[in-house]
């Protein structure tokens, strides 16, 4: 499928190719903290299909509870998350959903790292529900 996207303020725009099957939702604790929220959702897409088409990211290195290093791309202009890769020699790049203008055609396919995950963060069908901000 073929996806575009880009940052917040429109500094970094890109384009690829991705598999909807490989949505997914990550609940580890690095991931509610890179994201500020309870779990970031991504989408995979092989090297060579993943394009930047203007703007240069900046590079955090994250070394997972693995030992893994992850290179997590954003912008330097307003922060938004936009990938992470294999640092070196990137073969997948796990964009994040929420970047691209198709995320509502990507649901989530699957859950990791659920052992870290808000257990409030799975109980949200209740709540109530605003089509906006609600007025304070």
């Amino acid at each position: 499928m073929h996806v575009d996207g880009g940052c917040h303020c429109g500094f970094i725009k890109y384009e690829a190719e991705v598999d909807p099957a490989s949505v997914g939702i990550c609940h580890c604790t690095d991931c509610q903290t890179l994201t500020g929220t309870a779990y970031r959702t991504t989408v995979q897409s092989l090297q060579g299909a993943f394009k930047l088409l203007c703007g240069e990211p900046t590079i955090y290195i994250k070394t997972a509870e693995s030992g893994n290093q992850r290179a997590h791309g954003f912008c330097p202009r307003c922060g938004t998350p936009l990938y992470a890769t294999t640092v070196g020699n990137p073969d997948l790049y796990g964009i994040r959903v929420g970047t691209t203008r198709q995320r509502a055609e990507l649901p989530p396919q699957r859950q990791g790292w659920c052992r870290s995950a808000q257990a409030w963060s799975m109980q949200i069908d209740d709540l109530p529900k605003s089509p906006m901000q609600r007025p304070r």
